[in-house]
């Protein structure tokens, strides 16, 4: 009788670990998403725009750490359409990166279901469209990973959280646009930059409450300042990095970039300025928005406060205080510091120079003097059904050489698990931004002039944070290591996105020939077809 009593306790513990393990499965969320076109007025006048169910900007996604996400996307527009989700790693599973290397783009009046987890990752991030020039019209939105309860994050918790998505924004429309570029033009410069495509919003708060700005730069082309009149920013996380809790007057946020600060009402209650004003250029943008404290009877008023405007050297200084907290949990419980980066033998170096030649009389632009363009044929799908021709593994080389640019669908074939050096040199008068999808990198110096061997004694190689999107400042340098643990084909583009339209952009094609879902996942069975592969079995 008693050993019947401890079978029956056994398996009813069993039966409850059992329930508890399905339970404690992450979390799965479903959207449906419908793209079309509409109207705004975020300069005073009627344009078409792209709204994602009816809004612009689109949703905010607020999800958390390792939640499975399934968005399936209805495109209402006249042309194929992908999004991307910028700074999503998308571990082992390059299907769904949204960009035309790894996708087929979503046809008009058709649909496509996105399934991605957000694993092992916490932050500010963002979506966008990745086909044609369709960011310029909108189609973006916010995109903050949360830490699960079990995981403590370096800061008490906020109050509540603000989303600014902040770019440069054109009058014309993205079809106009697009016409400046095929037609071997470089585009105009900006018309305004927009805080949420607004004019002017507003925040609210109340006095002796501390907020976090979650800010990301969703424009073109146009580096901004940021700042908030009479308040000091405590700056906590960069793409996914908790850092050293410095605090800022202003912060640069290149093309691309986004972040995360808190701030505490501990002014008077009125309004205040807040202020995102364009970085290197002759003409200076500036955005407002109004951070409101509750009862406020008092409006905005005062002169703006000040930011910088060209000083490079400013800002390549408060780049290099963005530094590793080796004390915070990331999204897991390890320490960011227990990666010890700096002690891993470095297997291939590349140094990247990025250039705007003409090529044919039109406007192009290059890295290693080739300028890439897409086939009709994904890279992703073309190396899975094994397709000859559709990219070439050896015209970029791995460091610039001499000679005239020409075009390429350009890959760089790297293994599974190398650890790289890449050296982005900008030879330029303007400021570049590099953004790689698949991977979070570290980024490790900066420099004016002309990279050398020697250049590497100058290297953080304790605490320098990872990062998505990193800015090379002009006629300079800045180096990245990335450990090439994520296999797949991963876009390494110009944020800038007329230099990643007109080819300033390429594929990483990290590999290992023993095919296993331990490595990367399979060929997912919704997959879209074209090009090549249409009529390939999956």
């Amino acid at each position: 009788m008693g050993r019947a009593v401890i079978l029956h306790s056994i398996f009813v513990a069993l039966a409850l670990l059992s329930v508890s393990l399905v339970e404690a499965e992450d979390p799965y969320l479903y959207y449906t998403w419908t793209v079309t076109y509409g109207t705004a007025s975020p300069l005073g006048a009627p344009q078409q725009v792209i709204l994602i169910n009816g809004q612009f900007p689109g949703p905010t996604l607020d999800v958390v750490t390792n939640d499975n996400i399934i968005i399936n996307v209805f495109n209402k527009l006249d042309k194929p359409f992908l999004l991307t989700w910028n700074g999503i790693k998308q571990r082992k599973n390059s299907w769904q990166d949204g960009v035309l290397g790894t996708n087929c783009p979503i046809p008009s009046n058709s649909n496509f279901t996105y399934k991605f987890q957000t694993k092992d990752q916490i932050g500010t991030y963002s979506y966008f469209p990745s086909t044609l020039m369709h960011k310029a019209a909108g189609g973006f939105g916010g995109l903050n990973v949360y830490a699960r309860s079990v995981i403590s994050v370096p800061y008490p918790i906020p109050a509540e959280d603000f989303t600014l998505l902040i770019g440069d924004w054109y009058k014309s429309s993205h079809k106009a646009l697009q016409q400046y570029l095929d037609s071997g033009e470089s585009l105009p410069f900006p018309d305004a930059i927009l805080i949420n495509s607004l004019t002017q919003p507003s925040f609210s708060g109340d006095q002796g409450k501390t907020y976090m700005f979650r800010i990301s730069n969703v424009g073109l082309s146009t580096s901004f300042n940021f700042r908030i009149q009479g308040h000091t920013m405590k700056l906590v996380e960069v793409e996914g990095s908790h850092v050293v809790q410095n605090t800022y007057d202003s912060l640069d946020v290149h093309v691309g970039q986004s972040l995360s600060v808190l701030v505490t009402l501990d002014q008077p209650p009125k309004d205040y300025y807040i202020v995102a004003s364009s970085r290197f250029t002759k003409r200076v943008l500036t955005a407002t928005a109004v951070l409101r404290y509750a009862n406020s009877r008092i409006p905005v008023s005062g002169p703006l406060p000040t930011g910088p405007t060209y000083h490079i050297h400013w800002s390549m200084k408060q780049a290099r205080t963005l530094r590793w907290n080796l004390t915070a949990n990331a999204a897991r419980p390890n320490r960011q510091g227990s990666y010890h980066y700096g002690k891993i033998m470095i297997t291939k170096t590349f140094v990247l120079a990025n250039s705007a030649p003409l090529i044919n009389r039109k406007q192009r632009y290059a890295v290693n003097r080739v300028s890439y363009i897409n086939p009709d044929t994904p890279l992703k799908l073309a190396d899975y059904f094994n397709i000859s021709e559709v990219f070439n593994m050896d015209s970029i080389q791995r460091t610039p050489t001499e000679g005239p640019a020409f075009i390429s669908t350009s890959v760089v074939p790297v293994s599974l698990h190398d650890f790289i050096e890449i050296v982005f040199q900008n030879n330029e008068k303007t400021v570049q931004s590099w953004h790689l999808d698949g991977y979070d990198f570290w980024v490790v110096g900066y420099g004016f002039g002309q990279w050398t061997n020697a250049s590497r004694k100058a290297y953080n190689l304790i605490d320098a944070l990872t990062r998505h999107t990193v800015q090379v400042y002009p006629n300079s340098w800045t180096t990245i290591l990335v450990s090439l643990d994520n296999q797949g084909m991963w876009n390494m583009r110009s944020a800038i996105w007329e230099r990643q339209y007109l080819g300033q952009q390429f594929y990483l094609r990290v590999f290992n020939p023993i095919r296993t879902l331990a490595n990367e996942y399979d060929i997912p069975p919704n997959v879209l077809l074209c090009g090549k592969a249409v009529g390939r079995h999956v």
